[in-house]
């Protein structure tokens, strides 16, 4: 875009420093379009009272994307001019956080081949400091280098030029500073200091001359605008003063605004109660951001990841316009940033003003730590401002963020973007930013940009760039945010054997049962018939487990806990759970799938993905029911594994299931066993996925399990039937799940392992002498049936409906079914013991040739 456009954009009849100017004497002179470039506002700062607030900066005033990034790619042309092409490519940019790391990393753009890296206030574990500076008169003072890779400021030094690019230059000290730190590390010959204003006193300009020649390097000045900020004397103490006048008068409007509705509320509750405007739905969007390009240039940002990401922002866009309603008309749509977290937005936002088109206003801006008065006077920078909780855990610790000029500007729609680690329940809580938003707007959209954590180097390990989750519809028939699938896509892999020769390989030793899959199973029209029925009779039996456990979760692991299921048969029950956070209480929790394999372990990486992108502490582990309780006590030895060789520490390896009559874990919805129907098929109820695979030819040490999706079984899917079905029954059963789940909390609910000692009973008594072949549960013993080579069916005497499917089965494959007194569960599935397909069974106790 051109600078005359720009210009037009920003024409306003009154200058927005009119304010300050009259009541404190500031005077800003400089060249023609500085005023349109620049207004004035007053903060609460002990340094500095006025604040210089760009209109073409994108931090505190809403402006078209395209703009905000026509006027660092502007500027970053102009170095490559004044470089030429050959320096240009050798440079390295450096911005300035915050409020420059967007507009630095569009002047990287500008120079086409430079990498780029910015300051940070954000410490990231395990990230070695490669230097740091000060920011004298900033309201956070600190700055960060935290390159992943350390030479990134030293390579090359001596033939590589430096580009600085902050926004403005006040008084040039922060610059000074950085120079000097790091030309005492790395020695220069050439610096190129870039701002969209300079604002600098004749003798700041001729300290930076001075410091120049003493360092023996040249040093030259890429400016947008040029100009001086007049102060007359006394204007700190004038400000500050001013500004608490201004704090107090708005608190006693507000008080008295307050009392005026209480009033208003009181007449009205004579008559009718009032309306009260309800918030604006917030709904959250998979970006589908392309694996391995960095959130931002926190830890560096190379050609190639600005490549890969130009290559993923139209589809992007086109996701985020769904998400907003995709031919629906939209006057004027935010896309707000999350304070250090510019430049991702930025480009969103760009590509969202060409898929959106002219009939669309879309506008730009970003939340900030900068706490700045807010004034509702066409003379002052900052009209509005929403105060919300810091929602990033910070290192500082908690504290008040902004996001100044959007309450009362008419957007119909905010798409606001942050990072993963900034996804907490500080964001989603009741006086959060998301909330703050949704009372200023129609729509919220929420889209999360995964923090992007680099991988440290070990004598033994290259670095390397953890991939990002599946989501559907690209993998699975769920909906994106169902679940993000921990798996790595083996759709095109030949996996699948024969029931009877996967059998003899596993007990034989020749194969782990986690290499091959079965073949998927195609039930018959009469099963298929007979799971309907099934749905629909325990429906409300599941919803009230759903409601239980997830309350249970709710109340014992945090207000807003990441569910991770353990694919497959976690899956549908993690969704469940979601949605009952959501439909109960209006949470939109994080929830993966992740792949746990008897005798391997938890997939290693994806823990490290969990741990990169969530504090490991609130992940709950999630599955269908327990049995015998293998997996509980694999899932418990396998984080004691990860933890012990140096991967993150604070998982807690407790399983919530949905039933547990094994008595194995503390965190159930019921412990009866009864018919699940998500356990009577295969991947048709499961989203379509298969069981995980680990092998090791197909999966490498910085690689997901695997899995696949069997999209060719669409036309059998039930996955969604399924979970609409139960979730339809959520409100019916809500007052017995608040009963239930009370009841549970003050229980003891410490495991019996009464599943467990009968399973070693029945391995004995049968002469197998195996519990692994010994599947208890109406769960497991339908997994024996349907996927392996079963012996016989044991039913506990009188068990009724719910063992009907099992029935069906037994007999479609002809297993008998032997009804049994004492037995804890309501049938338990034998796979036929050392197993060959010459193998014919005998007696019961024994195997013909064993």
């Amino acid at each position: 875009m051109s600078e005359r456009a720009t210009r037009e954009e920003n024409v306003d009849v009154v200058w927005s420093g009119d304010w300050v100017a009259e009541r404190l004497g500031v005077a800003l002179e400089g060249d023609g379009d500085l005023r349109e470039l620049l207004g004035l506002a007053l903060r609460r700062n002990p340094k500095r009272a006025h604040l210089l607030v760009s209109n073409v900066l994108g931090k505190h005033v809403p402006q078209r994307p395209s703009v905000v990034y026509a006027a660092g790619y502007g500027l970053g042309e102009r170095i490559r001019a004044l470089l030429g092409e050959e320096e240009a490519r050798r440079a390295v940019v450096l911005g300035y956080a915050e409020t420059a790391t967007g507009l630095g990393h569009a002047v990287a753009d500008g120079l086409r081949d430079a990498p780029y890296l910015h300051s940070t206030r954000r410490p990231v574990s395990g990230v070695a400091q490669a230097g740091g500076f000060e920011e004298a008169h900033s309201h956070a003072t600190s700055h960060l280098l935290l390159p992943e890779d350390p030479e990134l400021l030293a390579q090359g030094a001596e033939a590589s030029t430096l580009v600085l690019v902050d926004d403005e230059f006040s008084t040039g000290n922060t610059v000074l500073n950085t120079i000097r730190a790091l030309h005492e590390l790395h020695p220069r010959d050439r610096y190129v200091i870039v701002a969209l204003v300079d604002m600098r006193s004749p003798a700041d300009r001729d300290r930076l001359t001075a410091f120049a020649a003493e360092i023996g390097a040249r040093v030259d000045l890429v400016t947008r605008s040029t100009g001086t900020v007049t102060l007359p004397d006394g204007v700190l103490e004038r400000g500050q003063a001013l500004v608490a006048a201004q704090e107090a008068e708005q608190a006693e409007a507000g008080e008295a605004g307050e009392a005026r509705e209480a009033g208003e509320a009181r007449e009205a509750t004579a008559s009718a109660p009032p309306s009260v405007p309800a918030p604006a739905p917030v709904t959250r969007v998979d970006l589908a951001w392309p694996a391995g390009v960095p959130d931002g240039g926190r830890h560096g940002f190379t050609p190639a990841h600005r490549a890969a990401l130009e290559a993923a922002l139209p589809g992007m866009a086109e996701r985020i316009a769904g998400a907003l309603g995709g031919g629906a008309r939209l006057g004027r749509v935010l896309v707000l940033g999350f304070e250090e977290l510019m430049y991702a937005p930025l480009r969103l936002g760009t590509a969202l003003e060409e898929t959106l088109g002219a009939d669309t206003e879309v506008r730009y801006s970003t939340t900030t730590r900068s706490p700045v008065l807010a004034v509702d006077d066409p003379g002052y920078a900052i009209r509005t401002r929403l105060v919300f909780p810091a929602h990033d855990t910070p290192a500082d610790g908690p504290g008040d963020r902004y996001a100044y000029n959007v309450a009362g500007a008419g957007f119909d729609a905010v798409v606001a973007v942050v990072d993963s680690t900034a996804d907490t329940s500080e964001l989603h809580a009741s006086e959060g930013l998301l909330a703050r938003l949704a009372a200023h707007t129609g729509q919220v959209i929420l889209a999360v940009v995964p923090s992007y954590t680099p991988t440290p180097v070990s004598h033994s390990q290259e670095s390397a760039v953890l991939p990002e989750p599946l989501r559907g519809p690209d993998f699975s028939s769920y909906a994106p945010e169902d679940v993000g699938w921990l798996l790595q896509d083996l759709s095109d892999t030949e996996l699948e054997a024969p029931t009877e020769e996967r059998e003899e390989a596993i007990q034989s030793g020749g194969a782990h049962y986690a290499e091959s899959l079965p073949v998927e199973y195609q039930p018959s029209a009469e099963y298929q018939a007979l799971f309907s029925t099934a749905l629909e009779t325990s429906a409300a039996r599941i919803a009230r487990a759903v409601g239980t456990v997830t309350e249970t979760v709710l109340a014992e692991r945090g207000p807003r806990p990441v569910l991770v299921s353990l694919a497959r048969a976690g899956t549908p029950v993690g969704v469940l759970m979601r949605r009952w956070a959501q439909h109960r209480h209006g949470l939109d929790l994080p929830h993966y799938a992740i792949s746990i394999v008897r005798g391997r372990g938890i997939d290693a990486t994806a823990l490290r993905w969990l741990a990169a992108h969530h504090d490991p502490a609130d992940v709950v582990f999630v599955d269908g029911w327990t049995g015998k309780g293998a997996i509980t006590r694999e899932l418990a030895a396998a984080i004691e594994e990860f933890e012990a060789s140096g991967g993150p520490a604070g998982f807690d390896p407790e399983i919530a299931v949905l039933a547990d009559p094994g008595g194995c874990v503390r965190t159930y919805g019921t412990r009866e066993d009864f018919l699940i129907p998500s356990a009577c098929l295969n991947s048709t109820v499961s989203g379509l996925i298969s069981r995980t695979v680990l092998r090791a030819d197909l999966v490498g040490p910085n690689d997901f399990h695997g899995g696949k999706f069997y999209r060719e079984l669409a036309g059998a899917d039930v996955s969604v039937r399924f979970l609409d079905t139960i979730a339809a029954r959520f409100d019916e059963v809500a007052g017995q799940v608040e009963d239930e789940a009370k009841e549970l909390l003050a229980a003891d609910r410490a495991p019996t392992w009464e599943g467990w000692a009968a399973v070693e009973r029945i391995s004995e008594e049968y002469g197998i002498h195996d519990v692994n072949l010994v599947k208890p549960g109406v769960g497991e013993t339908t997994r024996v049936l349907l996927r392996r080579v079963p012996w016989k069916i044991l039913a506990k005497r009188g068990a009724g409906a719910d063992l009907t499917h099992i029935r069906l089965l037994a007999e479609q494959r002809g297993v008998p079914v032997e009804e049994v007194d004492g037995l804890p569960y309501s049938c338990v599935g034998l796979i036929h013991p050392r197993y060959t397909r010459g193998a014919t069974g005998a007696d019961g106790k024994a195997v013909k040739g064993a």
